[in-house]
């Protein structure tokens, strides 16, 4: 029964229904699981980001369409130690103006988008982290502007309305 779960999940994540994540996250144990069973239940990283203390931390985007980011740090034991959700608060608060795009990018994973705005000459980075409220679908973003040099100028969010 479990492997039919996990076929079922891996199938709905590769056509991007990301509702098993929920089930995968509760079912792997910090201390405790592989890195292989990470990968059994997550499939392959979209990004590896090497720690100084000789752990890799994978990223796993649901991005663009869905609202979480999971960064998954694995120790050099290949044991899990650290699932977290990083689309939050906290972690938005932790983008400072003169960050470079792989400072941001290890921060909150690979956004839904990326724009140039010709006129003002910045590009903006975009992570949706909201469905909407209950009713509406009115999707919610954050947003990172970056000036000409790649830097960080600033930070937003906003609702698409839809009419």
């Amino acid at each position: 029964m479990k492997r039919l779960i996990a076929w079922l999940c891996g199938l709905l994540s590769a056509i991007g229904i990301t509702a098993c994540d929920y089930i995968n996250v509760r079912e792997l144990q910090p201390g405790v699981s592989t890195a292989a069973e990470v990968r059994e239940r997550f499939g392959p990283p979209h990004m590896e980001w090497r720690n100084e203390d000789g752990s890799v931390t994978w990223e796993f985007s649901r991005q663009p369409q869905g609202i979480e980011c999971f960064m998954i740090t694995i120790g050099p034991d290949q044991i899990l130690r650290q699932i977290d959700q990083v689309l939050n608060e906290e972690t938005f608060a932790k983008v400072e103006n003169g960050m470079n795009g792989d400072q941001v990018r290890r921060l909150l994973g690979k956004p839904a988008s990326s724009q140039f705005f010709h006129l003002k000459q910045e590009t903006v980075w975009e992570w949706r982290i909201s469905q909407g409220a209950p009713g509406t679908g009115d999707p919610v973003f954050f947003t990172v502007s970056f000036n000409n040099d790649g830097r960080v100028t600033g930070t937003g969010r906003y609702t698409q309305y839809r009419h």
